[in-house]
C-alpha cells in the first residue's frame, strides 16, 4: 500500500486525536511533522509522536511532504490554504473550508487550476452512527421523507473560556459548531435550496466563572454569534427546522429526527462518530384506533463500519485514497462550500428578515461502508 506523507498544521487541543490517528489506524498515512504559531508547541506534539517540528514556512517547502491537514482557527484558513496549494501540497482542513463564501472560491479555484485535492472537515458524517442512518435512509426503511427537526445546545459560558479561539472572528456557533449539523444534513438529505433564519449574539460579554481558571473574574468579550433558528427547504422539497443555542446551561446535546411515512429515525449527535441511530415505527397489525395508542416499535439499528470511537483524520485517509485512485473525495469541497455558503444565507436572511434562495449546490457523498484499519481497506 503506498503511503501519502502528511503533515499537521496547528497543535491545538483538536491535534492530538488527529495525530493520534493518522500515526496508528491509517495504514495509507505516515505522518511526519507538525508546525504551529508557537514552534514550542510544535515541538511539544512532535516529541510526544516521534515526529519533527518545523516553520509553516519549512513545511510548504519539504517536498516530501504530500498532504497538509490544516487544524487552525477559522479566520486563517483561507491564507493557509492558498499557501499550501501554491507550493503543491494537497489540502484538507477541520471546519468551514475558509471564513467566507469569497475566500472559499478562490481557493477552490487554485486547487483546480493546480490539480490538487482540497477537502474539508467535518467528516463525521463517515462514522458509524451516520453511515447507518444512511443506509436506513437508501434502503428505505422510514419510507418517503418529507421533514426533519435539528435542536443542539451548548454553554458558551463554559466553553470560551476553556477555548479562547471562541472569542475570534469565524469562531461564532454557525462556522464553528453549526458547520458539523449541515454537512450530516446534507450528506443524508441533499443540498439546500431555500432558508429563513434568525441570527443572535445576545450575550456579547461575561465573565469567567471557572474558579480553577487563571483568568477567574476577568470579563471576556464574546461577540460572536451563539443563538441560530432556520426554516429550511431542500433541493428534493423536504423541509426542516434547525435551532442551536450555545446559551444553554445543558451540556453538548443534539436531537435530529427525519420523519417518513413508516417510520421515524432518531439520530446521534453530528459532531460525533457514535451515537444510537433508533428507528420508529407503528405497530405492525393493520391500521386502526388501537394501533395509534399503542407503544411503537422501537429498533435500534446495527452500525454499518466501525468507526465508533474519535475517528477525526477517517476523511483524510480517504482523501489519499481518492488521490491514489483519481476518485472525488467524500468529504468534498464542493460539499464544503456549499455547507458555509448555507450559514453564510442564513446571516444574510437574518439581517433582511426574509427568505434566502441558496444559489449553490453539491451532490451527496456515496455511502462508506469501509474499514481503514484493516490491511486490505483499499481493495476493490
Amino acid at each position: 500500500m503506498k503511503q501519502m506523507t502528511v503533515g499537521v498544521i496547528g497543535a491545538g487541543k483538536i491535534s492530538d486525536v488527529y495525530l493520534t490517528n493518522i500515526s496508528t489506524i491509517f495504514p495509507n498515512l505516515k505522518l511526519t511533522a507538525v508546525c504551529a504559531a508557537h514552534l514550542e508547541r510544535a515541538q511539544a506534539k512532535a516529541e510526544k509522536y516521534g515526529i519533527r517540528a518545523c516553520t509553516l514556512e519549512e513545511m510548504l517547502a519539504d517536498p516530501t511532504i504530500d498532504l497538509v491537514v490544516v487544524l487552525t482557527p477559522v479566520g486563517s484558513h483561507y491564507s493557509i490554504i492558498r499557501d499550501a496549494l501554491l507550493a503543491g501540497k494537497h489540502v484538507y482542513t477541520e471546519k468551514t473550508i475558509c471564513e467566507t463564501t469569497a475566500q472559499a472560491k478562490e481557493v477552490i479555484a487554485l486547487a483546480e487550476e493546480k490539480g490538487l485535492y482540497l477537502g474539508s472537515a467535518p467528516d463525521t458524517f463517515m462514522g458509524a452512527s451516520f453511515q447507518t442512518a444512511r443506509k436506513a435512509i437508501d434502503d428505505g426503511l422510514i419510507g418517503d421523507i418529507y421533514s426533519f427537526s435539528l435542536s443542539i445546545n451548548r454553554c458558551n459560558d463554559i466553553l470560551t473560556v476553556l477555548f479562547p479561539f471562541l472569542q475570534l472572528s469565524g469562531a461564532g456557533c454557525l462556522r464553528d459548531y453549526l458547520v458539523y449539523h449541515m454537512t450530516a444534513l446534507v450528506s443524508l438529505l441533499g443540498p439546500v435550496k431555500r432558508l429563513a433564519a434568525t441570527v443572535q449574539a445576545p450575550i456579547t460579554s461575561r465573565k469567567n466563572q471557572l474558579e480553577d481558571n487563571p483568568g477567574f473574574g476577568e470579563t471576556l468579550s464574546t461577540p460572536n454569534e451563539s443563538l441560530v433558528t432556520a426554516m429550511l427547504t431542500l433541493e428534493n422539497g423536504i423541509v426542516g427546522t434547525v435551532h442551536e443555542n450555545h446559551e444553554s446551561t445543558m451540556r453538548d446535546r443534539a436531537d435530529f429526527a427525519i420523519y417518513g411515512t413508516k417510520g421515524v429515525l432518531l439520530l446521534g449527535d453530528p459532531n460525533w462518530y457514535e451515537g444510537v441511530v433508533k428507528l420508529y415505527q407503528n405497530p405492525e397489525h393493520p391500521l386502526n384506533f388501537f394501533s395509534l395508542i399503542d407503544e411503537p416499535v422501537v429498533k435500534e439499528l446495527p452500525m454499518v463500519n466501525p468507526y465508533t470511537a474519535n475517528s477525526r483524520g477517517l476523511a483524510v485517509a480517504e482523501l489519499a485514497e481518492s488521490i491514489a485512485k483519481g476518485k472525488e473525495n467524500r468529504a468534498s469541497k464542493e460539499m464544503a462550500y456549499h455547507v458555509l455558503d448555507v450559514l453564510e444565507c442564513m446571516e444574510q436572511s437574518s439581517r433582511e428578515d426574509g427568505f434566502v434562495e441558496v444559489m449553490s449546490t453539491c451532490k451527496r457523498p456515496e455511502p462508506f461502508r469501509k474499514d481503514y484499519m484493516a490491511s486490505d481497506a483499499f481493495d476493490d
